[in-house]
């Protein structure tokens, strides 16, 4: 008896919790409902243009042809099924681990060589004393960002031109005949792209990095002084462990996007004496994908770099749990 009375109040106390539960959900959503309605438009732009989309993933397992149907759904989900085929041909094609590292080889000189430099930006910005020098340095580096990648394209190819580029002629003084082709040498592709990006990234991506440096702690740095710490000290001891979660943040990010590279600016930057270097996954989509129809390989191949790079995301974030950050979620 006594066992089946805890056995309907434990059922009681779980009615209870839960019934609790839904009035304090409407609690709160009469109380915030404005908020909610504000909410709406993200909610149905990210189902609209993210969610929806993802029901093409399926033409990766399908013989797909746009003539397969009179709607775009019909001749998704009325196209034979291919299973595994599409990512057969992939992984056994032989341009795979070309693609593959060529990818690779960009991604990782950008997370290595690009991912630094917003930080060591902010950590100089914050050091200036001088504020009006400091807001009119900020607003300079911020100003790439806002200039269109097909412009950086072209003020590339025009400096670095082999005909009448400015830097190419520097560079010839230097070298001599020897000076390098940044444009066509496939060897130096990705030195091109990287230092693309951190011309036109760095300064915007400092943004997030001053707003943490904002909310570091006084105290801290006049405790550190009082016992001694110079500006270098100072730096590496109180600020870089005050934005530490931070940093971690967004490399978790920076390491989910290893295998997307930028494809407007690798196709812009493209020609036939690169090509070795500069075939990448997000060009393979293109060529196989819309020049040549082959829209089930492209979709394979998109997809196999949507799962490894949520793989990526999973496995850093888990790493920074076990070094004791918070992580993405």
């Amino acid at each position: 008896m006594a066992q089946t009375a805890a056995v309907k109040q434990s059922k009681a106390n779980a009615r209870a919790q839960k019934q609790l539960g839904h009035n304090t959900w409407r609690k709160a959503f009469m109380q915030h409902y404005w908020l909610y309605i504000m909410m709406l438009p993200a909610l149905l732009y990210m189902i609209i243009f993210n969610y929806l989309p993802m029901t093409g993933l399926y033409m990766a397992f399908t013989d797909f042809s746009p003539f397969n149907g009179d709607t775009i759904l019909e001749s998704v989900f009325g196209s034979p099924f291919a299973g595994l085929k599409y990512f057969k041909k992939l992984f056994t094609g032989p341009d795979f681990w070309t693609l593959f590292r060529n990818t690779l080889s960009i991604s990782l000189a950008n997370l290595f060589f690009a991912f630094p430099a917003p930080i060591i930006l902010a950590l100089i910005l914050n050091e200036l004393r001088c504020k009006w020098f400091k807001r009119t340095a900020q607003t300079l580096v911020y100003i790439p960002h806002f200039v269109s990648i097909v412009i950086v394209a072209a003020l590339t190819f025009q400096m670095f031109s082999t005909t009448d580029g400015a830097i190419y002629h520097v560079l010839t003084q230097i070298f001599g005949a020897n000076a390098p082709d940044l444009l066509s040498d496939p060897k130096l592709f990705p030195t091109l792209i990287v230092g693309q990006n951190i011309w036109k990234e760095t300064g915007y991506g400092t943004i997030i990095y001053l707003a943490a440096l904002s909310s570091v702690d006084v105290q801290l740095y006049e405790a550190a002084k009082i016992d001694g710490a110079g500006r270098w000290q100072l730096m590496w001891h109180v600020t870089l462990p005050a934005i530490r979660g931070t940093i971690v943040l967004m490399l978790i990010m920076k390491v989910g996007q290893l295998l997307n590279t930028s494809y407007e600016q690798i196709f812009l930057m493209q020609n036939s004496m690169n090509r070795a270097a500069s075939d990448v996954f997000d060009t393979y989509v293109y060529t196989k994908g819309i020049t040549g129809g082959q829209y089930s390989l492209a979709t394979a191949t998109g997809l196999f770099k949507s799962t490894i790079s949520m793989l990526m995301v999973v496995t850093a974030n888990k790493i920074a749990k076990l070094f004791g950050e918070s992580g993405l979620y």
